[in-house]
C-alpha cells in the first residue's frame, strides 16, 4: 500500500514538474483603438396587461455610436416563451438598427424577461427586458 501511494505522490509530482515548465502565457490581444458602441433608445419595455394566448412583440432600437462597424453575435431569450430577432448585417457607425422580442404570453399573471445581447461593441454585453402582465382568457360559454 505505501508502494502505491508513494507511486502516486511521484507521478502527481512529474505533471506538476512538466505543467510548470511549459508557459502558459498568451499574448494580450490588441484593443480596438476606435470600437463600434451600442445605444439602445430604451432597454426596459412594459407591454402593461395583454391577453393570454396573443404573442406580444415589441422592437428594441439602437445606435451604433462608436467608429467601427457594430456586429450583433448573438442575443438570447432567458426562456423559450421569448423569441429574439436582431439586425444581422454589420450596422456602421451612425446607424440605427434593432432587436425584436416576441413574448408567447402562454401564462397568466405578471412576467419578466431578459434577452441578452452580445456584440463586439466597447459595451459588449446589454440586458433588455420585456415586462407585464398576462390577464387570463375569457372562457366562451358552452350553448345548451
Amino acid at each position: 500500500m505505501k508502494k502505491l501511494i508513494l507511486t502516486a505522490f511521484i507521478a502527481f509530482g512529474g505533471m506538476l514538474a512538466a505543467q510548470a515548465q511549459t508557459p502558459d502565457v498568451q499574448p494580450a490581444a490588441a484593443e480596438n483603438p476606435n470600437p463600434s458602441e451600442l445605444k439602445f433608445v430604451k432597454e426596459t419595455h412594459d407591454f402593461g396587461s395583454i391577453p393570454q394566448g396573443t404573442p406580444a412583440s415589441y422592437s428594441f432600437e439602437f445606435k451604433n455610436t462608436g467608429k467601427s462597424p457594430l456586429i450583433i453575435t448573438t442575443a438570447s431569450a432567458s426562456c423559450g416563451c421569448t423569441t429574439p430577432e436582431w439586425t444581422k448585417e454589420p450596422i456602421n457607425p451612425g446607424k440605427k438598427g434593432t432587436v425584436k422580442a416576441t413574448y408567447n404570453a402562454a401564462s397568466p399573471g405578471p412576467f419578466t424577461k431578459s434577452i441578452t445581447v452580445m456584440s463586439n461593441a466597447k459595451n459588449s454585453t446589454v440586458i433588455l427586458y420585456l415586462k407585464g402582465d398576462v390577464k387570463p382568457a375569457e372562457q366562451t360559454k358552452q350553448p345548451n
